[in-house]
């Protein structure tokens, strides 16, 4: 995924390439990195780099990611490719609860994969039910919640990984 920061028009690609328990992979430019992500009780999360940690939160507002850092706060609007045939990464790695609620229906299993915008979970909140989708195509890895059972704001409901090449050659494709 291409992401923008808004205030000086930076552009950076950004790919999440493997998340294993609370370590992630991801690569920044040209730069790869990896870091350790604990997340809180309140749904930001504490980012371990090298030596350092950073408090770090996200959220959507419209089509833009606004990130704070600290006391630093970026905001990020993604980049739509000018040329198609691309692949790129996930817009998320995981699907949160926006709010506290109860898991009503889970619409995918392990495995599936799933286009954008399409609904994954639906939560009950606040008496009013809220589905919550994919942002980008991506093969649901592991589901992490049950029907019934009550989240936090901020729980990991769903991880996400990017789906299969679809580009593959015929040959490795199995005979049924």
């Amino acid at each position: 995924m291409k992401l923008q920061r808004i205030s000086d028009r930076h552009e950076e690609d950004v790919e999440l390439i493997e998340r294993t328990g609370s370590t992630i992979r991801a690569r920044i430019g040209e730069n790869e990195i990896s870091a350790d992500l604990e997340r809180l009780p309140d749904g930001s999360a504490i980012l371990t780099l090298g030596a350092r940690r950073y408090r770090i939160s996200g959220a959507r507002r419209g089509d833009a990611i606004l990130v704070t850092v600290g006391p630093r706060c970026f905001e990020f609007k993604p980049v739509t490719p000018r040329r198609a045939g691309g692949r790129g990464g996930l817009a998320a790695a995981e699907l949160t609860a926006p709010m506290p609620g109860k898991v009503l229906k889970i619409l995918v299993a392990e495995g599936d994969t799933v286009k954008a915008g399409e609904p994954v979970i639906v939560l009950e909140a606040m008496k009013m039910e809220t589905e919550i989708s994919a942002e980008s195509a991506a093969k649901v890895s592991k589901i992490r919640v049950e029907v019934g059972q009550m989240v936090d704001g901020g729980a990991v409901l769903v991880e996400l990984s990017p789906p299969a090449d679809s580009s593959a050659p015929q040959s490795e494709i199995p005979a049924p």
